[in-house]
């Protein structure tokens, strides 16, 4: 069973224990929090990664109203 658990130091281990951190401190903050479902890491391996994803957290909220899922409030 121990070939199959978590390792001290692996990224998933690592990611894992932040996020459980982050859950923990917000809600004893008294927050109402939760992960996005069906979220998953990326690691940025080159360049091209990297922009790709930068100008996606820089435009994405300029293309909200365009968006299938977006609903203007009254």
């Amino acid at each position: 069973m121990s070939s199959i658990s978590p390792k001290s130091g692996e990224m998933g281990t690592i990611v894992r224990a932040f996020k459980s951190a982050v859950t923990k401190n917000i809600h004893l903050a008294g927050y109402g929090f939760e992960w996005q479902r069906n979220y998953y890491e990326h690691i940025i391996r080159d360049y091209g990664d990297f922009f790709r994803i930068g100008d996606y957290i820089t435009n994405n909220p300029t293309r909200w109203e365009k968006d299938c899922f977006y609903v203007k409030k009254q």
